[in-house]
C-alpha cells in the first residue's frame, strides 16, 4: 500500500496575532508548517508529503519547505482537502493533517495505519477532562465525548467518495464525512502533543513543547608568541611584553570557542567561514567570528548553554584577567557570567607552551538544538 500524508496549510490564521498566516509564523526558530512536515516524511509508512497551500503562499512555503510539493487549495477545508486528494496519485492510504498541529509522534502515525487494517478511516481522541456544560446550563457527560485531533487516516477510496457526495453543511473534518457513507472511523489514542495552534498565547506553549537535543563540541587553537604584537585573550587586552601572532588578532581563547561552537552544528571550522587567505580578515577582531557562529546556531533554532576554555601558557597569568574574559565571551554569546568558564592550566615547562614560545587554547561549547517528535 502506498501511504501519503496530505498537509493542509492554506489558512490565514487570523486569530493567532501572526503577521504571516500561523503555519509560516516561527516556533523555535522553524515555520510551525516545517515541524509536522518533517515528522510525516521521516515516518517509514509515508511515501510522500503533499502541502496544500492558498494561492499566493508559494514564497512563504519556498522559504519555509524549499523541496516540499504543494498544491494549491480552496476557500474551505474540504476543497483544500479536495485539491489534494486529486493529486494523490495511486496512492491507497492518506493522512490528512493540519498545520496548526506542528508536532506530529510517529506512535500516533502507527496506531492510524494499523487501524486502517479494518477501518475505513482512523482518527486520534483525547478524553476531556473539564467538566462541560452547555449554553443553558446543563452539564454535559464527558466520559461520552472526546477531543479530536490530526493527523486522520484514510482507505483513500472512502475518502474520495465521501467528498464527492457529501451535500451538508461545511465539514470540521474529514471523518464525518465518511461517517455520513456509513463507513467505520476507529478512534485511536492521540497525543497532547497534537494540541492545535489557535491563538497567540498558543505560541508560547508550543515553545515549551519543543523537543530538543543537548549536542557538544570541541575546539583548540594555538598561537606563536612574538615582539611587537598586543596580546588578545578572551576578547581582552593583556598587558603583557609578547602578543600573538596570526592573521587576524590571533585571539586563540576565541578562536578555540568559535570552533566548538561551529562543530556543535556541524559546521565547519572557523577557516572555513574566514579563511586565512582573504585579506579583509587581516587583524580582524576575533569577537565578529564568534558572534558568527552563535548566530548559525541561532539560526537553526538552537541555544548556546554553556562553554567552558581551557587556556595553556606559561604567561601570563591569567587569574587577573579571568573574569573580564568571562564577562567578555558571556557578552559575545549572550550567555550569563556563570555559564562562562574559564581556566588556565601550565604543560610544566614540557612543549612549545613550556618554552614560552605560543599559548594554546581548549574549548567545549554546550548547546540545545530542536529536533523533530519521533517517537
Amino acid at each position: 500500500m502506498t501511504t501519503v500524508a496530505l498537509i493542509v496549510a492554506a489558512g490565514t490564521g487570523s486569530r493567532s496575532g501572526s503577521t504571516l498566516p500561523k503555519q509560516f509564523a516561527p516556533i523555535a526558530g522553524r515555520a510551525m508548517l516545517a515541524w509536522s512536515h518533517d515528522a510525516l516524511a521521516a515516518h517509514p509508512a509515508i511515501e510522500r508529503v503533499l502541502v496544500v497551500i492558498a494561492p499566493g503562499q508559494e514564497p512563504l512555503l519556498r522559504a519555509a519547505l524549499p523541496d516540499a510539493e504543494w498544491v494549491t487549495g480552496g476557500a474551505e477545508r474540504r476543497d483544500s482537502v479536495a485539491a489534494g486528494l486529486a493529486a494523490l496519485g495511486d496512492a491507497t492510504r492518506v493522512l490528512v493533517h493540519d498545520a496548526a498541529r506542528p508536532f506530529v509522534p510517529a506512535a500516533v502515525i502507527d496506531r492510524l495505519l494499523a487501524a486502517l487494517d479494518h477501518d475505513e478511516g482512523a482518527i486520534p481522541v483525547l478524553p476531556v477532562a473539564d467538566t462541560l456544560v452547555a449554553t443553558d446550563g446543563a452539564t454535559v457527560a464527558r466520559d461520552t465525548l472526546r477531543r479530536v485531533q490530526t493527523p486522520q487516516a484514510f482507505r483513500v477510496e472512502a475518502l474520495a467518495a465521501a467528498h464527492a457526495a457529501w451535500d451538508g453543511p461545511v465539514a470540521t473534518d474529514d471523518a464525518q464525512m465518511v461517517r455520513a457513507l456509513g463507513k467505520g472511523v476507529a478512534m485511536v489514542e492521540g497525543d497532547t502533543m497534537l494540541d492545535k495552534i489557535t491563538f497567540p498565547a498558543d505560541f508560547a506553549a508550543a515553545e515549551a513543547r519543543v523537543p530538543t537535543e543537548t549536542r557538544s563540541a570541541s575546539g583548540f587553537d594555538v598561537h606563536r608568541l612574538e615582539d611587537g604584537e598586543e596580546l588578545w585573550l578572551g576578547g581582552v587586552l593583556i598587558p603583557h611584553h609578547q602578543g600573538l601572532s596570526g592573521h587576524s588578532d590571533a585571539d586563540v581563547a576565541l578562536h578555540a570557542i568559535t570552533d566548538a561552537v561551529l562543530g556543535t552544528i556541524a559546521a565547519g571550522d572557523i577557516g572555513t567561514h574566514f579563511p586565512p587567505s582573504d585579506p579583509q580578515w587581516r587583524g580582524a577582531e576575533s569577537g565578529q567570528f564568534l558572534a558568527h557562529a552563535r548566530t548559525l546556531v541561532e539560526a537553526n533554532g538552537g541555544r548556546i548553554t554553556f562553554v567552558d576554555l581551557t587556556l595553556m601558557c606559561e604567561a601570563p597569568k591569567i587569574g587577573p584577567h579571568r573574569a573580564a574574559m568571562q564577562a567578555r565571551i558571556a557578552e559575545l554569546l549572550g550567555l550569563s557570567t556563570d555559564r562562562v568558564s574559564v581556566k588556565a592550566t601550565t604543560t610544566e615547562r614540557l612543549g612549545f607552551t613550556g618554552r614560552g614560545e605560543g599559548i594554546a587554547a581548549q574549548a567545549v561549547a554546550t548547546i540545545e538544538l530542536p529536533r523533530a517528535v519521533r517517537a
